[in-house]
């Protein structure tokens, strides 16, 4: 994979940088060129993630070297790049990227970080729409006692719930007793979406990652709006990648889990789904513009607390250590204090 990775990301780049170490040891015609780079493009062949440091996030793509710290590499080869995740998708500097990428193939050691030592960020954290969906999974549906629904049941998040992975979510204990857990895949927007049908809706997908619709159950029930038991500071965990979507495949066939303290809560499938990636997409591009860099967390499946008997509902306390996981988007972690 790693040959395909590179030969991807040379003829990406073919016509920005050349792929000789003549050019590469001139940095000057490299740079040249790549201002030429302006067409907006998505991010492709990318594992992505947002490091943390003391100024803003700060880009990263995980290779089989370590992960590459963007900016480092652009200050190297003295090339444009995005800053993090929210300038590469709003901005649409994939082949920006791709073109930086293709530069540091064999570059020093320096350019790259061990991912343990890494502290992760937000995924994203200025999307203009964090888009949730409820009830969309079936066994979920039932285990709730709620009837299919007709049409996707959305709502909405906030910035302030944006959270990371290695997190820590703060429980509103004074506001709140009934907190629960829901693994979700997430997708990640890298076009400008608008009545779109559901043939072309994956087209505007830049790429997916885990997330964990975090949720005060005695808040989300107390009107008839989800709003207030959804929108707490960190309830919106994602991480630890954004994977792009030609890595992923068909994101209908995936498997989700969710581990509270080591047990297994959730473990399921998004072949489940009532409403498919697709469907949503394009019933949500209907309502709203979604712009690039916007989320939409597609749902949960069975196995929340609050889908159990209530004698068995043990709801999460400070303390517990949340991980859910989507296949081949990486284990996302977090705990709660």
């Amino acid at each position: 994979m790693y040959s395909d990775r590179r030969t991807f990301l040379k003829s990406t780049a073919a016509g920005v940088v050349s792929a000789t170490a003549a050019t590469l040891a001139s940095t000057a015609p490299v740079a040249a060129q790549a201002a030429r780079v302006g067409a907006f493009e998505m991010p492709r062949n990318m594992t992505l993630l947002n490091m943390r440091t003391a100024a803003a996030p700060r880009l990263g793509v995980k290779l089989p070297e370590g992960v590459l710290d963007v900016a480092a590499a652009a200050a190297r080869y003295k090339l444009p790049a995005p800053v993090d995740t929210d300038d590469l998708l709003q901005n649409g500097k994939g082949a920006m990227l791709a073109t930086l990428v293709a530069a540091a193939t064999d570059g020093p050691a320096g350019l790259y970080l061990q991912e343990g030592a890494i502290q992760h960020a937000p995924l994203v954290t200025r999307p203009e729409k964090i888009i949730m969906m409820g009830f969309n999974y079936r066994r979920h549906a039932a285990e709730t006692g709620t009837p299919i629904p007709a049409n996707p049941t959305l709502f909405n998040k906030f910035n302030n719930t944006l959270n990371h992975h290695g997190g820590t979510i703060v429980l509103p204990t004074a506001a709140a007793k009934q907190f629960d857990y829901e693994v979700e895949l997430v997708i990640a927007f890298g076009r400008e979406c608008r009545n779109v049908s559901e043939a072309d809706a994956l087209n505007y997908v830049a790429g997916y990652c885990t997330g964990n619709d975090f949720s005060a159950r005695d808040l989300q029930y107390l009107t008839s709006q989800f709003m207030i038991g959804k929108t707490f500071d960190g309830f919106a965990p994602l991480g630890p990648h954004l994977v792009t979507s030609d890595l992923v495949g068909d994101p209908n066939n995936l498997r989700l889990e969710c581990r509270v303290n080591g047990e297994q809560r959730q473990d399921w499938n998004t072949n489940d789904m009532i409403f498919n990636c697709r469907q949503l997409i394009s019933f949500a591009s209907k309502m709203m513009t979604i712009k690039p860099g916007d989320i939409l967390f597609t749902g949960t499946p069975h196995g929340v607390v609050f889908g159990k008997p209530k004698a068995e509902q043990v709801w999460l306390k400070p303390g517990d250590r949340v991980v859910c996981s989507v296949e081949k988007l990486g284990e996302l972690a977090f705990s709660l204090a």
